[in-house]
């Protein structure tokens, strides 16, 4: 018998674990002082190095999370606890060729944290400031996704309108050319800002893209537990959630996790399991 054939059968029945490891995730992470977390799945492993430098309240929020020293209280009895926040929960939401995500406290039995984080992020660094939300032909930004009236109605009309203070629909007829004026000559920045988006200059941003770790949220300043891995390039996401870390090792496993779409609404068995969240030492 070839004794390499055992390795080969190993290989092909269990491929996760054969690509990824601790060692080589370290070899290749951008700064060896930074956390480096092992995400331990049904579907495999996958090692994310952490930005502290980027994001250093979320991150060490994420760290504390999966450490269990964040205090909850139980909604049924007095008593608190400590969890290994991440540990059994499941990725509850898959868009393929988009991103997974995990961590919703919505399905988590002690719910969310007490404090929700203020967002990190540098929308200068990410070219924000000079990305206009129409061009001189009245076409809207591409990362803004609007493709109808409904679309351009959220994203711009509504945040408008409660900045301005508009009130009524004949004090916002009388003003439409205002507004149409400020839609004219808004950044994506602005818009973002517009709409409750508050930005630091004094960290570092970087893109979403395939491998970035960020997270999820409800609008502005509400960053909790519950975080997305981006399976391709996500542009239109920059600037409205905070990136925390990139997949180091693993991508196998994530691209693994993303193939089968998972509807939050309506959760399914196929859901992959997160056994562990822990730190690399």
């Amino acid at each position: 018998m070839n004794k390499y054939l055992p390795l080969l059968l190993l290989l092909i029945v269990f491929p996760h674990f054969a690509c990824s490891d601790a060692a080589s995730a370290q070899a290749i992470m951008e700064d060896e002082s930074n956390p480096l977390m092992l995400l331990s799945t049904s579907l495999g492993d996958i090692y994310i190095e952490l930005f502290p430098d980027e994001a250093p309240e979320n991150v060490a929020n994420f760290i504390a999370l999966a450490q269990g020293r964040i205090e909850f209280n139980d909604p049924n009895s007095r008593n608190t606890f400590t969890p290994r926040y991440f540990d059994g929960m499941q990725f509850h939401k898959v868009v393929p060729d988009m991103f997974i995500q995990a961590g919703s406290p919505q399905y988590h039995p002690l719910g969310s944290p007490k404090n929700l984080l203020s967002d990190e992020i540098n929308a200068d660094s990410l070219g924000l400031d000079n990305q206009p939300v129409m061009d001189d032909f009245g076409t809207f930004n591409p990362l803004l996704n609007i493709s109808n009236r409904s679309s351009f109605q959220k994203e711009l009309v509504d945040p408008i309108v409660s900045y301005l203070k508009i009130s009524s629909e004949s004090e916002l007829l009388e003003r439409q050319y205002e507004i149409y004026d400020l839609i004219a000559n808004l950044t994506l920045k602005r818009a973002y800002e517009i709409r409750g988006y508050q930005y630091s200059t004094n960290i570092a941003t970087r893109e979403i893209n395939r491998s970035i770790v960020a997270l999820a949220n409800s609008g502005p300043n509400t960053n909790g537990p519950e975080f997305f891995i981006a399976t391709s390039d996500l542009p239109m996401l920059n600037g409205r959630h905070t990136v925390i870390g990139r997949v180091v090792e693993g991508m196998d496993t994530v691209d693994a996790i993303g193939k089968t779409e998972i509807d939050p609404l309506n959760p399914s068995r196929f859901a992959t399991l997160i056994y562990s969240l822990r730190n690399v030492d």
